[in-house]
């Protein structure tokens, strides 16, 4: 019984998107592992972008940093 957690941060992943993500980490436990979808867990959070860290840093800092 595969439980996947994937953490993104808050900004406009659309439900189209979510579900996509959903598929495709199924299809993949499926395919590699011969994992059964109907008992196969996909949980997306969603974080905001000031509780995220990166390097040390907020990501929004982080990113205008590797930016330049």
């Amino acid at each position: 019984m595969p439980y996947v957690n994937i953490k993104i941060t808050r900004e406009g992943a659309t439900a189209a998107q979510k579900a996509r993500l959903i598929k495709g980490v199924t299809d993949l436990l499926v395919d590699i592992l011969d994992k059964s979808p109907a008992t196969t867990f996909v949980v997306i959070d969603e974080i905001a972008l000031e509780d995220w860290g990166v390097g040390g840093l907020p990501v929004g800092e982080f990113r205008r940093q590797a930016r330049g």
